[in-house]
């Protein structure tokens, strides 16, 4: 049975993705902050009785237990979140870049640099990268995710150019506009009216992407079933901008 490796897995991307990675039949490696608690690993392995929610944290934690546990996974997901706050760029304080840079750019890249050398090795694998469509429309306000996530975009390409000689794919999935309680939570913008038209106003498919829905993309990506498609950026934003 695959392994992939999911980060985050209650952020962001992370629920959809698990949905569709057990139901391809992937043996899910699970990391998420709450997952430091024995009693949330527990709890949540109750509910998802097919994952393996791990202790670690840190990106060396995170290897070191994954390998030890579960071998080099088929696939890794990069699902990395950090909250927004909305500043203008002179107003910005540095801390802010500090944090959402540790969190969204050298989080996934110090993973991608353990696993790595073990795909080589093995000549087979995907990395997944889940980062943002922010980069393709910057708007006012939001200059910290902007730049951030279009830094680990890059890095995303950077890295497939030299895999590729190796067979291991490396995709990057750019979601905005996706439901999540980080982002877009579901009480604001699903059931309340007036959240639902600011959506509709901005989104040209006229509503907020589902999770299950980015969940399927990041699956096809993450199951070597198109190993020659890598170096890619897809963006899920229902036609936005």
């Amino acid at each position: 049975m695959a392994v992939a490796l999911l980060t985050n897995v209650n952020a962001y991307a992370g629920p959809g993705a698990l949905s569709a990675l057990i139901e391809a039949g992937q043996t899910v490696v699970c990391h998420d902050p709450v997952f430091a608690d024995a009693g949330a690993r527990e709890t949540f392995r109750r509910v998802h009785p097919t994952t393996r929610p791990i202790a670690a944290q840190s990106p060396d934690e995170i290897h070191a237990e994954t390998i030890a546990d579960w071998g080099l996974p088929d696939a890794i997901v990069l699902n990395d979140a950090y909250p927004i706050t909305r500043n203008e760029i002179g107003m910005i304080p540095a801390e802010d870049f500090r944090r959402t840079f540790e969190a969204v750019v050298m989080a996934p890249i110090a993973l991608a640099q353990l696993f790595l050398p073990a795909m080589k090795a093995r000549r087979r694998g995907a990395f997944v990268f889940v980062t943002s469509a922010r980069e393709t429309r910057p708007e006012p306000g939001y200059a910290v995710p902007t730049s951030m996530r279009a830094a680990t975009t890059a890095f995303a390409k950077a890295l497939s150019v030299e895999a590729a000689p190796f067979q291991i794919q490396v995709n990057v999935v750019g979601p905005n506009y996706l439901a999540s309680e980080l982002y877009y939570p579901r009480a604001k913008f699903v059931d309340d009216a007036a959240g639902r038209e600011e959506i509709a106003r901005i989104v040209p498919f006229g509503r907020l992407g589902d999770p299950r829905e980015v969940g399927e993309l990041i699956a096809f990506l993450a199951s070597g079933k198109s190993p020659f498609m890598t170096g890619q950026v897809v963006y899920f934003s229902g036609g936005w901008p």
